[in-house]
């Protein structure tokens, strides 16, 4: 078997390629900060179950951590608690101090 790394393409722009567009970041990092906050709730909802027996509040594994997770996507999605706003705020301000 072949050992060596193989070429990966970097994750940040080089300088010859020209930065994405605002609405396309602005995009993202709302993307990015739905998902931070329900990673979050998803823990919050697991949590929900724990002492609850065997089964739990959403039923057995493997299927029941993905019925916690696809809900705390949900509720992310749906407003959250605020996770998301406060991070895509901060996201937004890191980025403006970094041009």
């Amino acid at each position: 078997m072949d050992t060596r790394a193989l070429p990966l393409a970097s994750a940040a722009p080089s300088a010859s390629s020209p930065a994405p567009a605002a609405p396309d970041r602005a995009a993202r990092i709302d993307a990015v900060a739905t998902e931070f906050e329900a990673v979050f709730l998803s823990q919050i909802v697991r949590g929900m179950s724990t002492g609850l027996g065997p089964d739990g509040l959403f039923g057995k594994e493997p299927f029941g951590s993905l019925l916690a997770d696809e809900y705390a996507r949900l509720l992310a999605r749906a407003g959250g608690i605020g996770i998301a706003d406060a991070t895509r705020r901060e996201l937004l301000r890191l980025q403006e101090a970094g041009r």
